[in-house]
Parts: structure tokens; sequence; C-alpha cells
């Protein structure tokens, strides 16, 4: 199942999920672009957002408005949803009305391939961006191994090229594969102080020790995350 947290009271960008794009609010386009996939669920905290989504025939579930992350209230749904233990979860951000299809396929495999494995808390993937790109820390930057396994997620630019231009910086999508059982693993970990400093809160998992298996995807996709960023998504809809 795909599961869209949409919290009403982001502290950047107030009622974003609600923000008009091409006639339709941002959470349900969104939710619009992958029901192909899996079946779809927004969890919010907002009556506003539940009543929105029933009139657009998606399914919606109303969960506490003082969840610590996206990640803490999609649990909560999929508990209310009275999923599986071993059903995949992926967790679309509610700001994403752009996102592929193919994105989304790339992250719910790699999450079937490494259900069985007990060290991967976490699925995600991550684009290739340039130098310019990386300055922005509203881009999260991701390090992986050779095995594209997660060393570090930040808002600064990671790795700091000290003696020469890099120009391949791998900026993280924040989308991320669980099984049920992963995600209650996940929920039930205490937050972290480098969850609190860089506000990923990815950082919990690795902080204790499990692994976030990586994806290189292709995509054209960009989350909103500012009113700047929501002027670039109307001209994205209107081209």
């Amino acid at each position: 199942m795909i599961i869209i947290p949409a919290r009403i009271g982001s502290t950047r960008f107030p009622n974003k999920v609600l923000a008009d794009i091409g006639g339709m609010p941002m959470v349900i386009r969104t939710a619009k672009a992958v029901e192909d996939i899996d079946d779809v669920a927004i969890a919010t905290d907002s009556q506003e957002v539940i009543d929105i989504a029933l009139k657009y025939n998606i399914k919606a579930v109303m969960t506490k408005a003082d969840h610590q992350s996206g990640t803490d209230r999609i649990y909560e749904a999929a508990q209310k949803l009275e999923l599986n233990e071993d059903e995949i979860i992926i967790n679309v951000q509610g700001d994403e009305p752009f996102i592929e299809t193919e994105v989304v396929q790339a992250i719910y495999n790699l999450t079937k391939n490494n259900k069985d494995n007990a060290h991967i808390m976490m699925n995600s993937c991550y684009k290739i961006i340039t130098n310019p790109e990386a300055d922005d820390p509203n881009i999260v930057k991701v390090v992986t191994d050779k095995e594209d396994i997660a060393l570090y997620f930040s808002r600064a630019k990671i790795p700091y090229p000290r003696d020469h231009h890099f120009d391949s910086y791998k900026g993280h999508l924040g989308i991320y594969g669980f099984t049920v059982k992963s995600l209650r693993q996940f929920c039930m970990l205490t937050s972290s102080p480098l969850e609190h400093i860089e506000k990923l809160e990815q950082l919990r998992a690795l902080y204790h020790g499990y692994d976030i298996a990586m994806i290189e995807v292709q995509t054209e996709s960009f989350g909103i995350d500012t009113p700047e960023d929501l002027e670039k998504a109307i001209k994205h809809h209107i081209l």
C-alpha cells in the first residue's frame, strides 16, 4: 500500500498539501500520480483533508496531530488499516505532485527484494544533482557505500570536495519503502540527536545501526517546500 502523510501545519509552508496545482489540491495530485501502482491512502491530521480525499474517492485516515515525523504518522494509519506484517508500505510525501510512476515502482521493487533482510529497515532513492543544486539545504544529500547502502544524509553539501570540483552529488528523494514489520520497528526506536539537528527522520535508523538501501533513479520531479517551489510547480503544470 502507498500511504501519503499529509500534515496540515507545515512550519515552512502552512496548508501546502492543499495548495492548488492545476485545479487540484497538491496531496490529491500526488495520490493520483501513484494510484496505478498499489492501493493509496492519505494519513492526515485534518478533517478538511479527509473531506477533500473523499470527494476524489481516495481513502484517507485520521491520525494524531503530534507525530514527530511522517513515518510515525503512516504507521498509525497502517495500524488503523489493519495491514499484514509483510505488507509493503511505500511512504510518498504529499508534496511530490509530479513524482513519476517509475520512481515509486523502483522503490517498491527494492523493498520487495529486501523484505527478508532484517538489517535493512528502510529503502529509498536518489538522483544525481549538480554542485550548485547541492548548495540548497532543502535538497537533502546522501552518501552511500559500494552496495548503495546509505552512510549518511545531510542538508549540508556532502561529500565535501576538498581538493577538486565535484559535480555528482546524490540528491535524496523523500520516498521510503518498508514492510509493516520494519515500519513498526522504526517507530519503536527512540528519536536521535542527529534526527533533531538535521530535521531528517531517516537518521533515526542509521543512528540505531540499521541500514537504508538506496537506488538511483531518473526523475524530473521536485518536492514543494516553499511558496517559491509552488510557483515553479504551477509553471511546470502549465508547461
